[in-house]
């Protein structure tokens, strides 16, 4: 896959450290910033585009959900998912100390810490997925598969 020549991020950097192929969709021009105004302005599905989300289970433990950006995260089916009682989405303002990462730009790849991360079960449907590159602006496109080289990932109905 090629890679459109812009600033590399984290999560790029890890992918090739694994040789993992992607491709970069920078959309820092577009003024997107809603998951829907990003699909628009990649012509993309909005299937096949996942948004990281994390939250707080009722034991203290954080886990990692992706759903797809016209989607809402369900968190009776995403705490039964992980095991837990109840999650609960983290304030934004703990996001960057927690992840390393701003809201808008998280990405599943390079948190400061890994957590059990799950998506939603559509995404095997796509041979390729899309989310976060780390930062605003840029999304990566790779397999399910290949994601899962890097950081494991379960499927589930969180939706």
């Amino acid at each position: 896959m090629k890679h459109k020549k812009s600033e590399k991020t984290n999560v790029m950097r890890i992918l090739e450290q694994h040789k993992i192929p992607y491709e970069s969709h920078d959309y820092t021009d577009s003024g997107a910033v809603s998951g829907m105004e990003v699909v628009r302005a990649l012509g993309q599905e909005p299937g096949r585009m996942f948004k990281t989300l994390v939250t707080r289970g009722a034991s203290g433990a954080y886990y990692v959900f992706m759903v797809p950006v016209n989607g809402e995260l369900n968190l009776k089916k995403a705490a039964k998912a992980v095991g837990e009682k109840s999650v609960a989405m983290i304030k934004s303002r703990e996001l960057l100390p927690l992840t390393g990462y701003i809201h808008g730009g998280c990405s599943p790849i390079g948190m400061k810490k890994p957590f059990a991360t799950t998506i939603h079960y559509t995404a095997q449907a796509y041979p390729t997925i899309m989310f976060s590159g780390g930062r605003i602006g840029c999304q990566i496109e790779t397999s399910l598969e290949n994601l899962r080289r890097v950081i494991p990932v379960k499927c589930a109905d969180i939706l």
